[in-house]
């Protein structure tokens, strides 16, 4: 059977999958439904335990069971950055915004009205910065352990709320609109904030009819990188905010793209593209199978791995493109798009899919292990992120921790 052949009949089989979803009605997958945990308060389950209770690997095939959960005031508008882990605290985004000790769940502190909807958790040199909920232009730190504001700025009153974006060791990154006399943003400026004073280190205006929202980025090496609705993909320096390169690419990309070593690697509709951060010529390119597209790509223990929309999963060396293995025996599974890491175990997060939740792979050869799914039949997206021997879920309005076996 020839590639074109096999990749027609994984999109019919797939098609027919939907359909028969939608008939049925939504479903669960990988356990019967939980009781929902009271507000507030973190339940144990049987698997939990604290930092010293061993984990147990389950059997083949199965899912380990939650070390606890916890209810999560998550909206449902965060792009990439829901949940994050900051040392022995996992922060979940919502109002209030809320902390909680990894181990055993219980809730270290709880702000609300602290930040606007939808805000991004941007954590760099041990601050969490946030966009102000006052919507006063300032955008502030707190301290993850407290909780407490230890940082504060402005990008100026001629800008619109600004959005922060990426962080480094030095700088946040944001982006404003610039008002008009009649208080409109046409146009928007990308901004350098130092992280120790405060002040606006550069702020440079961007091409007219982009849009300050949308963005995806990451600050690594000297660089900004980032991209947009408007399909591009544009690198800045981040001492000058000098534009090194812009680059249209195929399709409007606001999912996860990689920076490894001198590269950018993003999806492009049906191919993976890496560009040369230096000065934006494209290093490699691969394609997806016919009918299908890449989504978006994350780089692990020097490991590529990304998903495509016919449930493929990939390992990829990204310095050179080159395949490690093609897993096309997923079709049963939602498609991960949020990937981590522990030993010799991918996990991945799923987005829209009353099938999907954590699933757990062989990173050595993509096979499936195990997929925990909470039960809700919430067709919300999952996010996911590990601290050690624990991995952090976000699903709707529930966090649950699971051991990473």
């Amino acid at each position: 059977m020839s590639r074109d052949d096999l990749s027609r009949r994984r999109v019919m089989r797939l098609a027919g999958k939907g359909l028969g979803l939608a008939l049925l009605g939504a479903g669960v997958w990988g356990c019967a439904p939980e009781d929902e945990p009271s507000e507030g308060t973190a339940t144990r389950e049987p698997g939990g335990g604290g930092n010293k209770d061993p984990f147990t690997t389950p059997p083949a095939g199965t899912a380990p069971q939650p070390l606890w959960q916890a209810p999560a005031a998550n909206d449902g508008l965060v792009g990439n950055d829901a949940i994050a882990v900051v040392g022995d605290m996992v922060i979940v985004s919502g109002d209030p915004l809320v902390a909680r000790d990894i181990a055993t769940g219980k809730e270290a502190w709880s702000r609300k009205g602290v930040t606007t909807p939808g805000a991004s958790l941007l954590i760099g040199s041990g601050t969490l910065y946030l966009a102000s909920a006052e919507y006063d232009g300032n955008v502030i730190g707190l301290d993850p352990a407290t909780g407490k504001e230890t940082w504060r700025s402005r990008l100026g009153s001629q800008y619109a709320e600004p959005r922060p974006i990426a962080v480094d060791d030095d700088h946040i990154y944001v982006t404003g609109g610039i008002l008009d006399k009649d208080f409109r943003t046409p146009d928007n400026v990308v901004a350098a904030i130092d992280t120790t004073s405060g002040k606006v280190v550069w702020r440079e205006q961007r091409d007219h009819g982009t849009e300050e929202t949308g963005i995806t980025a990451v600050a690594v090496g000297g660089r900004l990188v980032y991209t947009d609705y408007r399909e591009n993909v544009t690198v800045r320096d981040t001492r000058t905010g000098r534009q090194i390169w812009t680059k249209k690419i195929g399709r409007s990309n606001h999912s996860e793209f990689a920076v490894h070593e001198d590269l950018v690697i993003l999806a492009d509709g049906g191919r993976l593209r890496a560009f040369k951060l230096a000065d934006g010529t494209e290093h490699w390119s691969l394609a997806a199978e016919e009918f299908s597209r890449f989504n978006g790509p994350a780089v692990l223990d020097g490991v590529l791995y990304v998903s495509d929309s016919v449930h493929g999963l990939w390992a990829i060396d990204p310095a050179t493109g080159k395949k490690n293995w093609h897993n096309t025996d997923l079709l049963e599974a939602a498609f991960p798009w949020k990937f981590a890491k522990v030993g010799k175990t991918l996990y991945g997060a799923t987005e829209f899919d009353e099938k999907g939740g954590v699933h757990a792979f062989d990173a050595a050869s993509g096979k499936l292990r195990w997929t925990y799914n909470d039960g809700t039949g919430d067709i919300q997206k999952w996010y996911l992120t590990a601290q050690g021997k624990r991995l952090a879920a976000l699903h709707g309005k529930k966090v649950t921790a699971l051991p990473a076996v």
